[in-house]
């Protein structure tokens, strides 16, 4: 055999006199049945002929493949920019390495359909699954047509029966951020968001705790829609003294808009954010934002898979705090 020639199972089998299963079993450590003679002749042949084993074929062999599966609901909100948006990027980045220092192989995948999950967790004997951006209804068929653990980021979920969810106090977020434009002196202060549910619905609630009169305007998940919305609703824009963005990237986005209208933030009109993702600090004007602890998210979110996979009975609801973070991009209102 030329030395360039990848080795196979077969040829090791073939040249030892033994059936591809007992090299199998050796090369995936099954050797309860096999001899300890038979262990060490294939070993031995396996590193003279420099046998290289197929990562994905021991993991798949094995009763608990160490891989952990992220899966990302792919909302036209992304407009196929999933893994760009800020607050997926730094929960991958931190789950990353967590399942690292953990032990485990992480792998991610982009779908709109939930049966996909089931398929892709099977294929790869996933050990566990941090499923972000799915609905309920998902979220129970997953439960009941799969058997592999899994964690939910910011779900919303009303029955949560069988369910896992961790998340963020999205209300005490929007709170915080009314108690620092309320100190500011603002109170004609609006949010802005793709729609007036979920976690959306209840940062705009916790603003509004704090300031009653604030205003919620439901703006275009697309880029390009949303540059024309805002180019009509101008006049509508410029009456408040404050904007309130549900997410770092509709502040961000906001703030290019204002910019390129000649209107300067905050000393015309403040903006603030919300998930303190990258951007938000190497914004100019840098980015007032509420902040959440992706890294104690990731490390909480392995720690319930090993529960679950331990068949641990668990709360259905995690939550964690979130702290305000104040930059350059709010000012006082004189």
């Amino acid at each position: 055999m030329e030395a360039h020639e990848r080795v196979r199972i077969v040829d090791i089998a073939e040249e030892l006199g033994l059936s591809t299963a007992t090299v199998s079993n050796v090369i995936h450590g099954k050797t309860n049945k096999v001899s300890e003679e038979t262990v060490r002749r294939v070993q031995e042949l396996l590193e003279k002929r420099e046998y290289i084993p197929s990562m994905a074929g021991i993991l798949l062999a094995q009763n608990n493949s160490k891989i952990i599966g992220v899966i990302l609901n792919d909302s036209e909100k992304y407009e196929g920019h999933a893994l760009e948006d800020g607050f997926v990027a730094a929960s991958l980045n931190a789950l990353a390495k967590e399942t690292e220092c953990a032990g485990f192989f992480m792998m991610v995948k982009v779908t709109r359909q939930w049966n996909e999950i089931v398929r892709f967790a099977s294929m790869w004997n996933m050990a566990g699954l941090v499923l972000i951006g799915f609905c309920e209804q998902d979220y129970q068929k997953l439960r009941d047509h799969m058997r592999v653990p899994f964690v939910i980021y910011d779900g919303f979920l009303e029955n949560g029966h069988g369910l896992v969810n961790l998340v963020i106090d999205h209300y005490d977020g929007g709170r915080q951020m009314g108690l620092h434009l309320q100190m500011l002196g603002h109170r004609d202060v609006l949010c802005i968001a793709d729609n007036d549910t979920f976690m959306d619905h209840e940062r705009f609630l916790g603003l509004q705790s704090v300031l009653p009169e604030a205003e919620l305007l439901v703006i275009p998940m697309k880029k390009q829609e949303r540059k024309k919305f805002y180019q009509r609703q101008k006049t509508y824009l410029l009456t408040f003294t404050a904007i309130f963005a549900v997410s770092d990237y509709y502040a961000v986005d906001m703030i290019q808009f204002l910019s390129a209208e000649g209107i300067a933030v905050p000393s015309q009109i403040s903006v603030a954010g919300f998930d303190d993702s990258m951007i938000s600090r190497q914004l100019e004007p840098a980015l007032t934002t509420i902040g959440q602890n992706h890294v104690e998210r990731a490390k909480m979110a392995l720690e319930l898979l090993e529960k679950l996979r331990m068949h641990e009975t668990l709360n259905a609801t995690y939550t964690l705090p979130v702290q305000l973070i104040e930059r350059n991009s709010t000012g006082q209102n004189y």
